[in-house]
């Protein structure tokens, strides 16, 4: 059989992290539900074997990807007390997803063991030992500000306008006064602003916030 050279050719230099980046790319301009072993390689030119090859599963591409995304967070340069050490460190986790398509939505769904998913957690977990009456209170804030973050970043991310819109016709003031008297700030866009103050709220109940008696420590 005859090969076309063409063909050939766009396999050259083929890598894990030409694959990785073309799923970035796919990303990007499709979005994760039109993400797929199959699209990526389009994205590069090969068959999807080339692209299997190298990711064996697409739960590993996004894995990697999940990873990438994570490598973006600046561990360095930390200043101030604890509070704003951990702070600092959610916002930029918050920038890193947001610069990418379904960015949070991608690091949500994903649990990759490696060095920049670690790193990042390793950090964080050990600015809260300075703030957080035990490790173990330690270790659970940081999920609490992990997934806050990430729910948070989700909602900017997936929200539709008309979502808002639908809620304004629904939330009327005889069924749900209390929504209704609250309805603007609840369905705030001001996600910069809703991010510092939860990130806040959950610092300052650390310190004084103990696991349950018989949870451990």
């Amino acid at each position: 059989m005859t090969k076309t050279p063409g063909a050939a050719r766009t396999k050259v230099g083929i890598t894990l992290d030409r694959v990785v980046q073309a799923a970035f790319d796919v990303l990007q301009r499709d979005g994760i539900t039109k993400l797929s072993a199959r699209a990526v390689a389009a994205e590069l030119g090969v068959r999807m074997n080339t692209v299997m090859w190298h990711i064996r599963t697409k739960d590993r591409l996004l894995g990697l990807m999940a990873e990438s995304v994570m490598g973006e967070v600046d561990l360095e340069d930390l200043h101030g007390d604890w509070r704003e050490q951990v702070a600092e460190l959610l916002r930029r986790l918050r920038q890193a997803m947001l610069g990418h398509r379904d960015g949070a939505l991608l690091v949500a769904g994903t649990f990759p063991v490696e060095p920049n998913t670690l790193a990042f957690s390793e950090r964080l977990v050990t600015v809260l030992f300075e703030g957080c009456p035990t490790r173990k209170s330690a270790a659970w804030t940081s999920w609490s500000l992990f997934y806050f973050t990430l729910g948070l970043v989700q909602e900017e991310q997936a929200t539709p306008a008309a979502f808002h819109d639908r809620l304004r016709e629904s939330v009327n003031e005889q069924h749900f006064p209390g929504l209704h008297s609250v309805l603007e700030d609840y369905i705030s866009i001001d996600y910069g602003e809703r991010f510092a103050f939860g990130i806040e709220q959950i610092l300052q109940s650390a310190p004084t916030t103990r696991p349950r008696p018989g949870s451990g420590s």
